[in-house]
């Protein structure tokens, strides 16, 4: 017992001694320099730092972007203006700032992210329909071609669309309804190219759906004259005929001097037709929708 009690021992007493050790290395600066005078150093305030004016920082942006033509560095310095004066005028004026100028540098989710958080900040602001203006045209500029997934061009139309119905009488409406019409046709294109696979592959029907879809919804676009050829030509293709006869017809109606209506025209006078409306059909109402008026029975050489 005498043995194990002095293996022991020493064990403990070399933890204690760690232990106090520890203590002793802890207690040497609180000593040293006080604890009020360590405290005092943690809470002190970091005089390198000096709060610049609104205005100087807002036109130090300004003149980054506009002569400079540094937009990152732009953003930046408006960014300090919303940090160091968050309830300013100038805090407003330059969270729009930023905004464009993360537009400039490219950096479109940037602006998105400024721009929405100005609509929802200042939503009853003059320049609110610019800042909704931003978001819609920064998803335009990211629209993908035709061959890639199109989540961006929706994204777009439906930011598009926003500033047309929000503020239909700012001087950004008219420039979202042309975007709104290239974005419309780029989902026109991207239909029409899957199409015309379906159609390589003879699967007419999966065809007919794409470019009926096009017809539907997309008839202000410049793929609707061969989207309806191309459904004269699926409708033939399988026996509808009815269909076939519709599509020429419209086509013909709305535009005759198209070089797809006399491929549709020669198509169903092969089958020994002529282009006829079925007024009960979908492409007859879908092109009524648009104010163009009934058709009428027609042949042309």
């Amino acid at each position: 017992m005498s043995a194990q009690r002095m293996t022991l021992e020493p064990r403990k007493s070399l933890r204690s001694l760690r232990l106090a050790a520890g203590l002793i290395a802890l207690a040497i600066p609180l000593s040293g320099c006080g604890s009020a005078s360590l405290w005092d150093k943690f809470t002190a305030k970091d005089d390198t730092f000096n709060e610049e004016p609104a205005d100087k920082l807002y036109n130090e942006g300004l003149y980054l972007m506009n002569q400079r033509k540094d937009n990152k560095a732009a953003s930046k310095k408006f960014e300090e203006v919303d940090r160091q004066h968050p309830y300013s005028d100038w805090a407003r004026k330059s969270l729009l700032m930023s905004a464009y100028s993360f537009y400039n540098a490219g950096d479109y989710d940037s602006c998105i992210g400024a721009a929405t958080r100005y609509v929802t900040l200042h939503p009853g602001s003059t320049d609110a329909a610019y800042a909704q203006y931003l978001i819609a045209a920064s998803h335009y500029d990211q629209i993908p071609d035709i061959s890639r997934d199109q989540g961006r061009t929706e994204k777009a139309i439906a930011a598009l669309e926003e500033v047309i119905r929000k503020y239909p009488t700012s001087e950004y409406a008219n420039s979202a309804k042309a975007k709104l019409e290239g974005a419309r046709d780029q989902l026109a294109g991207k239909e029409m190219d899957v199409g015309r696979y379906y159609m390589e592959k003879r699967d007419y029907t999966a065809a007919i759906n794409r470019f009926k879809t096009v017809v539907t919804r997309y008839q202000t676009t410049r793929h609707v004259e061969e989207a309806l050829a191309r459904l004269t030509e699926g409708y033939m293709a399988i026996g509808i005929v009815g269909e076939a006869q519709t599509a020429a017809a419209v086509l013909g109606h709305n535009f005759p001097d198209s070089r797809w209506y006399k491929d549709a025209y020669n198509l169903v006078k092969s089958g020994g037709l002529e282009p006829s409306e079925n007024k009960g059909s979908y492409i007859s109402r879908a092109f009524k929708k648009l104010g163009l008026g009934s058709l009428t029975n027609m042949g042309r050489g």
